[in-house]
Protein backbone atom coordinates (compact mmCIF):
# COMPACT_ATOMS: atom_id res chain seq x y z
CA UNK A 1 0.00 0.00 0.00
CA UNK A 2 1.39 3.42 -0.99
CA UNK A 3 0.24 6.76 0.43
CA UNK A 4 0.51 8.48 -2.96
CA UNK A 5 -2.03 6.02 -4.40
CA UNK A 6 -4.46 6.68 -1.55
CA UNK A 7 -4.13 10.46 -2.03
CA UNK A 8 -4.90 9.97 -5.72
CA UNK A 9 -7.93 7.79 -4.98
CA UNK A 10 -9.43 10.38 -2.65
CA UNK A 11 -8.49 13.21 -5.03
CA UNK A 12 -10.52 11.43 -7.71
CA UNK A 13 -13.53 11.04 -5.41
CA UNK A 14 -13.15 7.32 -4.76
CA UNK A 15 -13.91 5.57 -1.48
CA UNK A 16 -11.17 4.42 0.87
CA UNK A 17 -11.50 1.11 2.73
CA UNK A 18 -11.16 0.66 6.48
CA UNK A 19 -7.74 -0.93 5.96
CA UNK A 20 -6.56 2.00 3.83
CA UNK A 21 -7.74 4.56 6.40
CA UNK A 22 -6.06 2.59 9.22
CA UNK A 23 -2.86 2.52 7.15
CA UNK A 24 -2.90 6.32 6.81
CA UNK A 25 -3.70 7.07 10.47
CA UNK A 26 -1.27 4.51 11.88
CA UNK A 27 1.49 5.62 9.54
CA UNK A 28 0.98 9.29 10.32
CA UNK A 29 0.85 8.71 14.08
CA UNK A 30 4.03 6.62 14.01
CA UNK A 31 5.86 9.03 11.71
CA UNK A 32 6.29 6.84 8.63
CA UNK A 33 3.93 9.01 6.54
CA UNK A 34 5.09 12.66 6.32
CA UNK A 35 3.07 15.82 6.95
CA UNK A 36 3.05 16.89 3.31
CA UNK A 37 1.32 13.71 2.15
CA UNK A 38 -1.31 13.84 4.91
CA UNK A 39 -1.85 17.53 4.09
CA UNK A 40 -2.56 16.57 0.46
CA UNK A 41 -4.95 13.83 1.64
CA UNK A 42 -6.78 16.25 3.97
CA UNK A 43 -7.17 18.73 1.09
CA UNK A 44 -8.57 15.95 -1.10
CA UNK A 45 -11.12 15.21 1.66
CA UNK A 46 -11.91 18.93 1.90
CA UNK A 47 -12.95 18.97 -1.76
CA UNK A 48 -14.26 15.41 -2.26
CA UNK A 49 -15.76 14.64 1.17
CA UNK A 50 -16.17 11.17 2.67
CA UNK A 51 -19.12 8.82 2.87
CA UNK A 52 -20.64 7.72 6.18
CA UNK A 53 -18.62 4.50 6.39
CA UNK A 54 -15.34 6.29 5.68
CA UNK A 55 -16.07 8.87 8.38
CA UNK A 56 -16.91 6.14 10.92
CA UNK A 57 -13.72 4.24 9.99
CA UNK A 58 -11.62 7.42 10.28
CA UNK A 59 -13.14 8.17 13.70
CA UNK A 60 -12.38 4.71 15.06
CA UNK A 61 -8.85 4.73 13.59
CA UNK A 62 -8.18 7.92 15.58
CA UNK A 63 -9.79 6.41 18.71
CA UNK A 64 -7.50 3.38 18.45
CA UNK A 65 -4.37 5.50 17.88
CA UNK A 66 -4.02 6.03 21.64
CA UNK A 67 -5.53 5.23 25.01
CA UNK A 68 -9.22 4.35 25.33
CA UNK A 69 -10.59 5.16 28.77
CA UNK A 70 -12.31 2.22 30.45
CA UNK A 71 -15.21 3.49 32.56
CA UNK A 72 -16.85 0.11 33.17
CA UNK A 73 -16.07 0.56 36.87
CA UNK A 74 -18.69 3.33 36.98
CA UNK A 75 -22.21 2.13 37.69
CA UNK A 76 -24.91 3.08 35.18
CA UNK A 77 -24.99 4.53 31.66
CA UNK A 78 -22.26 7.15 31.21
CA UNK A 79 -23.45 10.05 29.06
CA UNK A 80 -20.99 12.67 27.83
CA UNK A 81 -21.82 16.15 26.52
CA UNK A 82 -19.81 18.07 23.96
CA UNK A 83 -20.26 21.64 22.76
CA UNK A 84 -18.79 22.79 19.46
CA UNK A 85 -17.79 25.99 21.27
CA UNK A 86 -19.00 29.52 21.58
CA UNK A 87 -18.93 32.62 23.76
CA UNK A 88 -20.07 32.39 27.38
CA UNK A 89 -20.67 28.64 27.06
CA UNK A 90 -21.02 27.74 30.75
CA UNK A 91 -23.20 24.65 30.22
CA UNK A 92 -20.82 21.99 31.59
CA UNK A 93 -20.53 23.79 34.94
CA UNK A 94 -24.32 23.69 35.30
CA UNK A 95 -25.06 20.36 33.62
CA UNK A 96 -22.64 18.25 35.65
CA UNK A 97 -24.24 18.86 39.06
CA UNK A 98 -27.77 19.15 37.64
CA UNK A 99 -27.73 15.79 35.83
CA UNK A 100 -25.84 14.10 38.68
CA UNK A 101 -28.55 15.26 41.08
CA UNK A 102 -31.06 12.93 39.38
CA UNK A 103 -28.67 9.97 39.63
CA UNK A 104 -27.03 9.97 36.19
CA UNK A 105 -23.22 9.50 36.34
CA UNK A 106 -21.37 12.41 34.72
CA UNK A 107 -17.76 11.36 34.07
CA UNK A 108 -16.37 14.34 32.20
CA UNK A 109 -12.93 14.70 30.67
CA UNK A 110 -12.20 18.25 29.61
CA UNK A 111 -9.36 20.32 28.30
CA UNK A 112 -8.01 23.82 28.61
CA UNK A 113 -9.29 26.54 26.36
CA UNK A 114 -7.63 28.09 23.33
CA UNK A 115 -9.53 31.19 22.24
CA UNK A 116 -12.12 33.42 23.86
CA UNK A 117 -11.90 32.11 27.43
CA UNK A 118 -10.41 29.18 29.27
CA UNK A 119 -11.83 25.70 28.93
CA UNK A 120 -13.84 23.93 31.62
CA UNK A 121 -10.61 22.97 33.42
CA UNK A 122 -9.47 26.61 33.58
CA UNK A 123 -12.86 27.76 34.82
CA UNK A 124 -12.93 25.18 37.60
CA UNK A 125 -9.44 26.24 38.66
CA UNK A 126 -10.97 29.61 39.56
CA UNK A 127 -12.09 27.72 42.68
CA UNK A 128 -9.34 27.63 45.29
CA UNK A 129 -7.98 24.12 45.86
CA UNK A 130 -9.94 22.49 43.02
CA UNK A 131 -7.77 20.01 41.14
CA UNK A 132 -8.48 18.04 38.01
CA UNK A 133 -5.23 16.07 37.88
CA UNK A 134 -6.64 12.96 39.55
CA UNK A 135 -5.93 9.28 38.97
CA UNK A 136 -8.31 7.05 37.06
CA UNK A 137 -9.14 5.25 40.30
CA UNK A 138 -9.95 8.52 42.09
CA UNK A 139 -12.02 9.64 39.10
CA UNK A 140 -14.13 6.46 39.10
CA UNK A 141 -14.50 6.51 42.89
CA UNK A 142 -15.73 10.13 42.90
CA UNK A 143 -18.28 9.45 40.15
CA UNK A 144 -19.60 6.35 41.94
CA UNK A 145 -19.85 8.25 45.22
CA UNK A 146 -21.10 11.66 44.06
CA UNK A 147 -22.20 10.95 40.45
CA UNK A 148 -20.00 13.72 38.97
CA UNK A 149 -16.30 14.35 38.38
CA UNK A 150 -14.26 16.38 35.90
CA UNK A 151 -10.70 15.40 35.04
CA UNK A 152 -8.07 16.67 32.63
CA UNK A 153 -7.77 14.68 29.41
CA UNK A 154 -5.22 11.89 29.17
CA UNK A 155 -2.01 12.92 27.45
CA UNK A 156 -2.34 10.00 25.03
CA UNK A 157 -6.02 10.33 24.15
CA UNK A 158 -6.45 10.30 20.33
CA UNK A 159 -2.86 11.35 19.47
CA UNK A 160 -3.69 10.98 15.76
CA UNK A 161 -6.39 13.62 16.10
CA UNK A 162 -4.06 16.04 17.92
CA UNK A 163 -1.45 15.64 15.16
CA UNK A 164 -3.98 15.87 12.33
CA UNK A 165 -5.72 18.90 13.84
CA UNK A 166 -2.42 20.76 14.11
CA UNK A 167 -1.78 20.05 10.43
CA UNK A 168 -5.31 21.07 9.35
CA UNK A 169 -4.90 24.34 11.24
CA UNK A 170 -2.00 25.40 8.98
CA UNK A 171 -3.25 23.94 5.68
CA UNK A 172 -6.73 25.58 5.47
CA UNK A 173 -8.54 22.26 5.94
CA UNK A 174 -10.10 22.85 9.38
CA UNK A 175 -13.57 23.55 7.97
CA UNK A 176 -14.14 20.09 6.48
CA UNK A 177 -17.21 18.45 8.01
CA UNK A 178 -15.87 14.85 7.81
CA UNK A 179 -12.65 15.98 9.54
CA UNK A 180 -14.45 18.13 12.15
CA UNK A 181 -16.96 15.38 12.95
CA UNK A 182 -14.39 12.59 13.24
CA UNK A 183 -12.16 14.82 15.41
CA UNK A 184 -14.92 15.59 17.90
CA UNK A 185 -16.40 12.10 18.01
CA UNK A 186 -13.05 10.32 18.32
CA UNK A 187 -12.35 12.20 21.58
CA UNK A 188 -15.82 11.49 22.98
CA UNK A 189 -15.63 7.77 22.15
CA UNK A 190 -12.07 7.43 23.48
CA UNK A 191 -13.20 9.11 26.72
CA UNK A 192 -15.38 6.08 27.51
CA UNK A 193 -18.89 7.44 27.03
CA UNK A 194 -21.79 5.01 26.51
CA UNK A 195 -23.95 7.75 24.98
CA UNK A 196 -23.26 11.28 23.74
CA UNK A 197 -25.24 14.53 23.67
CA UNK A 198 -23.85 17.15 21.27
CA UNK A 199 -24.53 20.88 21.52
CA UNK A 200 -23.88 22.15 18.00
CA UNK A 201 -23.72 25.94 17.98
CA UNK A 202 -24.81 28.11 15.06
CA UNK A 203 -24.40 31.82 14.40
CA UNK A 204 -21.83 34.61 14.65
CA UNK A 205 -20.00 33.25 17.71
CA UNK A 206 -19.99 29.65 16.50
CA UNK A 207 -17.60 27.69 14.32
CA UNK A 208 -20.48 26.93 11.95
CA UNK A 209 -22.09 30.25 11.00
CA UNK A 210 -25.20 28.93 9.24
CA UNK A 211 -28.01 26.63 10.37
CA UNK A 212 -27.49 24.53 7.23
CA UNK A 213 -23.82 23.95 8.02
CA UNK A 214 -24.59 23.24 11.67
CA UNK A 215 -27.29 20.75 10.72
CA UNK A 216 -24.94 18.92 8.34
CA UNK A 217 -22.27 18.70 11.05
CA UNK A 218 -24.82 17.52 13.62
CA UNK A 219 -26.22 14.84 11.31
CA UNK A 220 -22.71 13.62 10.47
CA UNK A 221 -21.72 13.30 14.14
CA UNK A 222 -24.97 11.58 15.13
CA UNK A 223 -24.48 9.10 12.28
CA UNK A 224 -20.92 8.37 13.47
CA UNK A 225 -22.18 7.73 16.99
CA UNK A 226 -24.89 5.35 15.81
CA UNK A 227 -22.50 3.58 13.42
CA UNK A 228 -20.02 2.81 16.22
CA UNK A 229 -22.65 1.79 18.77
CA UNK A 230 -23.07 4.98 20.84
CA UNK A 231 -26.55 6.45 21.25
CA UNK A 232 -26.07 10.04 20.12
CA UNK A 233 -28.33 13.11 20.03
CA UNK A 234 -27.42 16.57 18.71
CA UNK A 235 -29.10 19.83 19.71
CA UNK A 236 -28.56 22.80 17.37
CA UNK A 237 -28.51 25.91 19.56
CA UNK A 238 -28.05 29.61 18.96
CA UNK A 239 -24.72 31.41 19.22
CA UNK A 240 -25.67 34.60 17.38
CA UNK A 241 -25.13 36.34 20.73
CA UNK A 242 -23.17 35.18 23.81
CA UNK A 243 -24.91 32.54 25.91
CA UNK A 244 -25.96 33.97 29.26
CA UNK A 245 -24.36 37.21 30.45
CA UNK A 246 -20.85 36.30 31.63
CA UNK A 247 -17.78 35.76 29.43
CA UNK A 248 -14.72 34.95 31.53
CA UNK A 249 -13.54 32.21 33.87
CA UNK A 250 -14.47 33.14 37.45
CA UNK A 251 -17.35 35.22 36.05
CA UNK A 252 -18.80 32.10 34.39
CA UNK A 253 -18.39 30.05 37.59
CA UNK A 254 -20.41 32.75 39.40
CA UNK A 255 -23.07 32.57 36.66
CA UNK A 256 -23.20 28.75 36.95
CA UNK A 257 -23.82 29.11 40.71
CA UNK A 258 -26.62 31.60 40.02
CA UNK A 259 -28.14 29.24 37.44
CA UNK A 260 -28.13 26.25 39.81
CA UNK A 261 -29.88 28.49 42.36
CA UNK A 262 -32.59 29.11 39.77
CA UNK A 263 -31.46 32.72 39.34
CA UNK A 264 -29.45 32.42 36.13
CA UNK A 265 -30.04 33.83 32.63
CA UNK A 266 -33.09 32.41 30.87
CA UNK A 267 -31.20 31.21 27.79
CA UNK A 268 -28.46 29.41 29.76
CA UNK A 269 -31.02 27.82 32.09
CA UNK A 270 -33.24 26.59 29.26
CA UNK A 271 -30.36 25.20 27.20
CA UNK A 272 -29.02 23.31 30.23
CA UNK A 273 -32.46 21.85 30.92
CA UNK A 274 -32.79 20.68 27.30
CA UNK A 275 -29.27 19.22 27.02
CA UNK A 276 -29.57 17.68 30.48
CA UNK A 277 -32.94 16.13 29.69
CA UNK A 278 -31.44 14.40 26.65
CA UNK A 279 -28.58 13.12 28.86
CA UNK A 280 -31.03 11.78 31.45
CA UNK A 281 -33.18 10.17 28.75
CA UNK A 282 -30.19 8.49 27.05
CA UNK A 283 -29.07 7.24 30.47
CA UNK A 284 -32.48 5.53 30.81
CA UNK A 285 -33.35 7.44 33.99
CA UNK A 286 -36.56 8.64 32.33
CA UNK A 287 -38.83 7.06 29.75
CA UNK A 288 -39.33 10.27 27.77
CA UNK A 289 -37.53 13.56 27.17
CA UNK A 290 -40.43 15.38 28.84
CA UNK A 291 -40.17 13.27 32.00
CA UNK A 292 -36.42 13.91 32.14
CA UNK A 293 -36.95 17.66 31.66
CA UNK A 294 -39.42 17.74 34.54
CA UNK A 295 -36.99 15.84 36.79
CA UNK A 296 -34.31 18.45 36.15
CA UNK A 297 -36.71 21.33 36.77
CA UNK A 298 -37.57 19.73 40.11
CA UNK A 299 -33.94 19.43 41.28
CA UNK A 300 -33.33 23.01 40.19
CA UNK A 301 -36.25 24.26 42.26
CA UNK A 302 -35.55 22.03 45.27
CA UNK A 303 -31.92 23.10 45.64
CA UNK A 304 -30.58 19.57 45.01
CA UNK A 305 -28.58 20.90 42.05
CA UNK A 306 -26.74 23.52 44.11
CA UNK A 307 -26.14 20.96 46.88
CA UNK A 308 -24.60 18.60 44.30
CA UNK A 309 -22.31 21.41 43.12
CA UNK A 310 -20.97 21.78 46.69
CA UNK A 311 -20.35 18.02 46.92
CA UNK A 312 -18.60 18.01 43.54
CA UNK A 313 -16.29 20.89 44.44
CA UNK A 314 -15.38 19.41 47.84
CA UNK A 315 -14.77 15.93 46.36
CA UNK A 316 -12.06 17.38 44.09
CA UNK A 317 -10.37 19.40 46.84
CA UNK A 318 -12.04 22.72 46.16
CA UNK A 319 -13.39 25.27 48.62
CA UNK A 320 -17.14 24.59 48.43
CA UNK A 321 -17.89 27.70 50.50
CA UNK A 322 -17.58 29.73 47.28
CA UNK A 323 -21.08 28.50 46.40
CA UNK A 324 -22.48 30.57 49.27
CA UNK A 325 -19.73 33.20 49.07
CA UNK A 326 -18.91 33.70 45.36
CA UNK A 327 -17.01 36.85 46.31
CA UNK A 328 -14.19 34.41 47.22
CA UNK A 329 -13.68 33.77 43.50
CA UNK A 330 -10.89 35.77 41.80
CA UNK A 331 -11.99 39.40 41.44
CA UNK A 332 -10.75 41.98 38.94
CA UNK A 333 -9.53 45.21 40.47
CA UNK A 334 -11.54 47.48 38.16
CA UNK A 335 -14.90 47.51 36.43
CA UNK A 336 -15.55 49.70 33.39
CA UNK A 337 -19.11 50.38 32.28
CA UNK A 338 -19.78 50.47 28.54
CA UNK A 339 -22.80 52.69 27.85
CA UNK A 340 -25.17 53.21 24.93
CA UNK A 341 -25.00 56.54 23.12
CA UNK A 342 -28.38 56.20 21.41
CA UNK A 343 -31.96 55.16 22.13
CA UNK A 344 -33.31 52.06 20.40
CA UNK A 345 -33.48 48.28 20.56
CA UNK A 346 -30.62 45.80 20.46
CA UNK A 347 -30.77 44.21 17.02
CA UNK A 348 -27.71 41.97 17.48
CA UNK A 349 -24.67 41.41 19.65
CA UNK A 350 -21.61 40.26 17.74
CA UNK A 351 -20.69 37.23 19.80
CA UNK A 352 -17.34 36.67 18.13
CA UNK A 353 -16.31 40.28 18.87
CA UNK A 354 -17.28 39.92 22.53
CA UNK A 355 -15.21 36.74 22.68
CA UNK A 356 -12.18 38.49 21.20
CA UNK A 357 -12.61 41.36 23.67
CA UNK A 358 -12.60 38.89 26.59
CA UNK A 359 -9.41 37.35 25.19
CA UNK A 360 -7.79 40.80 24.84
CA UNK A 361 -8.55 41.42 28.53
CA UNK A 362 -6.70 38.20 29.40
CA UNK A 363 -9.58 35.73 29.83
CA UNK A 364 -8.40 33.49 26.98
CA UNK A 365 -5.29 32.29 25.16
CA UNK A 366 -3.90 33.12 21.73
CA UNK A 367 -1.37 30.29 22.08
CA UNK A 368 -1.26 27.23 24.34
CA UNK A 369 1.53 28.81 26.38
CA UNK A 370 -0.34 32.03 27.22
CA UNK A 371 -1.32 32.55 30.88
CA UNK A 372 -4.95 33.25 31.74
CA UNK A 373 -6.26 35.89 34.13
CA UNK A 374 -9.11 34.03 35.82
CA UNK A 375 -10.76 37.23 37.14
CA UNK A 376 -11.23 39.28 33.98
CA UNK A 377 -13.93 39.23 31.31
CA UNK A 378 -17.13 40.81 30.10
CA UNK A 379 -20.57 40.80 31.72
CA UNK A 380 -23.43 41.78 29.42
CA UNK A 381 -26.25 43.87 30.84
CA UNK A 382 -28.49 43.74 27.77
CA UNK A 383 -29.40 40.99 25.31
CA UNK A 384 -30.90 41.01 21.81
CA UNK A 385 -34.41 42.49 21.79
CA UNK A 386 -33.92 44.67 24.87
CA UNK A 387 -34.93 48.36 24.70
CA UNK A 388 -32.07 50.78 25.34
CA UNK A 389 -31.85 54.45 26.28
CA UNK A 390 -28.76 56.61 25.81
CA UNK A 391 -26.64 56.20 28.92
CA UNK A 392 -27.86 52.68 29.70
CA UNK A 393 -25.09 50.21 30.55
CA UNK A 394 -24.65 47.64 27.77
CA UNK A 395 -21.81 45.68 29.38
CA UNK A 396 -19.27 45.82 32.18
CA UNK A 397 -15.60 45.06 31.55
CA UNK A 398 -13.82 43.38 34.47
CA UNK A 399 -10.17 44.37 34.11
CA UNK A 400 -6.89 44.20 36.00
CA UNK A 401 -4.26 46.91 35.78
CA UNK A 402 -4.29 50.60 34.99
CA UNK A 403 -3.92 50.47 31.19
CA UNK A 404 -5.96 52.64 28.85
CA UNK A 405 -8.96 50.52 27.83
CA UNK A 406 -10.60 53.12 25.56
CA UNK A 407 -10.03 51.02 22.43
CA UNK A 408 -11.63 47.96 24.06
CA UNK A 409 -14.55 50.10 25.27
CA UNK A 410 -15.09 51.29 21.68
CA UNK A 411 -14.90 47.72 20.36
CA UNK A 412 -17.48 46.64 22.93
CA UNK A 413 -19.83 49.48 21.99
CA UNK A 414 -19.52 48.52 18.32
CA UNK A 415 -20.41 44.89 19.11
CA UNK A 416 -23.92 46.05 20.07
CA UNK A 417 -25.95 46.84 16.94
CA UNK A 418 -28.99 49.05 17.63
CA UNK A 419 -32.13 49.70 15.59
CA UNK A 420 -35.17 51.92 16.01
CA UNK A 421 -37.63 49.08 15.47
CA UNK A 422 -38.57 46.49 18.15
CA UNK A 423 -36.67 43.19 17.76
CA UNK A 424 -37.66 39.65 18.70
CA UNK A 425 -35.04 37.69 20.67
CA UNK A 426 -33.40 34.94 18.59
CA UNK A 427 -34.56 31.34 18.64
CA UNK A 428 -32.54 29.43 21.23
CA UNK A 429 -32.92 25.87 19.91
CA UNK A 430 -33.29 25.30 16.19
CA UNK A 431 -33.40 21.55 15.89
CA UNK A 432 -32.75 18.21 17.59
CA UNK A 433 -31.06 15.52 15.49
CA UNK A 434 -31.55 11.93 16.62
CA UNK A 435 -30.63 10.03 13.44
Amino acid sequence: MRMVDLIQRKRDGLTLSKEEINFIINGYTQGSIPDYQVAAWAMAIYFQGMNAQEIADLTMAMVQSGDVVDLTGIEGVKVDKHSTGGVGDTTTLVLGPLVAAVGVPVAKMSGRGLGHTGGTIDKLESIEGFHTEITKEQFIDIVNKYKVAVAGQSGNLTPADKKLYGLRDVTATVSSIPLIASSIMSKKIASGADAIVLDVKTGDGAFMKTIEGSRELAQTMVRIGQDVGRNTVAVISDMSQPLGFAVGNALEVKEAIDTLRGEGPEDLTELCLVLGAHMVHLAKRAETFEEAYNQLQSVLKSGEGIHKLKEFIAAQGGDSSIVDHPEKLPQANRQIEVKASLNGYIKSIQAESIGHIAMMLGAGRKTKEDPIDLAVGVVLKKKVGAPVKAGDVLAVLHVNGSADYSDIVNRTTQAFILTQEPVEPPTLIYDVIVE
